[in-house]
């Protein structure tokens, strides 16, 4: 198992809060638990496969799904991870925001976390909901928007096509 230990302290960069804002102070070095009632190691198949009330912490942010796919190469006397696939009700909170969708994806070489199927954000008293939220964390740029993603993954979306949000106004006194 101990070759596999830079794997698991790769999973909590799967992050995804609300904005792409709050991952910029996001510590990835403090330390990973991660519970799930199943690990599978593939290592012909280069990938580890986290099944069961899967639980990943990491410092304030919490990742919850059924199940977590992740994705590396062996290479330069250590693993590099790739892609981290979510999927079965993926929750991701921080102490102020939370994200959520059917599956998520986190591209780490480009940095792009993408969530699909029945999205929504919640930060505060603001709502936002859409079929796709794309995060790019080299920029910060958070993208929602209400578009399936196609019949060949088999998500649609679920606010037929179309953007939805509630936003706090503040009140004056």
């Amino acid at each position: 198992m101990t070759r596999f230990a830079p794997l698991l302290a790769m999973l909590p960069l799967f992050a995804v809060p609300a904005s792409g804002q709050a991952l910029a102070g996001h510590n990835a070095k403090a330390p990973v638990d991660v519970e799930a009632d199943r690990i599978e190691v593939q290592d012909r198949a280069d990938r580890a496969v986290f099944s069961g009330n899967v639980r990943v912490n990491q410092g304030g942010l919490r990742l919850s799904a059924a199940r977590l796919t992740v994705a590396y190469a062996n290479g330069g006397g250590g693993i590099d991870i790739e892609r981290l696939d979510a999927s079965g009700g993926v929750t991701v909170t921080s102490a102020s925001e939370s994200a959520s969708g059917e599956y998520a994806i986190y591209d780490l070489p480009r940095r792009i976390i993408t969530v699909v199927g029945g999205v929504t954000l919640i930060k505060g008293g603001n709502r936002i909901s859409g079929g796709r939220l794309v995060i790019d964390l080299n920029s910060g740029r958070a993208v929602v928007d209400g578009s399936s993603v196609g019949a060949a993954s088999g998500v649609e979306g679920q606010t037929g096509g179309r953007v939805t949000g509630r936003f706090t106004v503040k009140q004056g006194e």
